[in-house]
């Protein structure tokens, strides 16, 4: 039987990386909340910011791109993260992606620019709780103070050796969005849970 055969009912449901891991995130201490956000709708945009194109991008987004190195912007339900002069993740709630890719291209239209849906590349974690820095400290060298990162706040780093996008999405509540590549996911979901445990001598 060829795929296009196939029932879409008969079709093996998606698995995340992290499936079957949120029993071991909530045995953590209370100090610390971690959940995953399953199959996110991410989209990699790269268009000039002082083009046309950038103007059209923004009507379908609902906001301007975001400019500032390091920077994100909420705009209803999708977030906007620079990754670069010309680069940005777009997230959306799961099952928008098709339509959000295809509305920015026509967006871009014949000019310079490309959208690539890259939903599969990577895990998203949500981290919240009073202890939240302190954990991502034990393996990132990022200063992740309210003072030095507010809200809004979007890097590119390397948390216990493993690459991963960090989100400040609430300065004053500690909440954190953490973006790691898929292959890197269980990974990184071992080490937080280990790294949790640190923070009170042990469960």
């Amino acid at each position: 039987m060829t795929a296009e055969h196939v029932s879409p009912s008969k079709l093996p449901m998606p698995l995340s990386p992290l499936d079957g891991w949120q029993a071991a995130f909530d045995a953590l201490p209370d100090v610390v909340a971690v959940s995953e956000i399953t199959f996110t709708a991410q989209l990699n945009l790269r268009v000039d910011p002082s083009g046309a194109a950038a103007g059209a991008v923004a009507k379908v987004l609902g906001s301007a791109l975001p400019v500032q190195p390091c920077t994100s912007t909420r705009s209803g339900d999708f977030l906007l993260l620079w990754l670069g002069p010309d680069e940005w993740l777009i997230l959306a709630p799961e099952g928008a992606g098709l339509e959000l890719e295809t509305a920015l291209r026509e967006a871009i239209g014949d000019g310079p620019g490309a959208v690539t849906d890259v939903s599969a590349q990577r895990s998203t974690l949500a981290l919240s709780g009073p202890a939240s820095r302190e954990l991502l400290a034990k393996g990132c060298s990022i200063d992740l103070h309210p003072k030095v990162s507010p809200t809004g706040t979007c890097v590119q780093t390397l948390v216990a050796q493993t690459g991963i996008i960090i989100v400040v999405r609430d300065e004053t509540a500690s909440d954190f969005l953490l973006l790691v590549r898929a292959s890197f996911a269980q990974y990184f979901a071992a080490w937080l849970i280990d790294a949790g445990v640190e923070l009170t001598g042990g469960c």
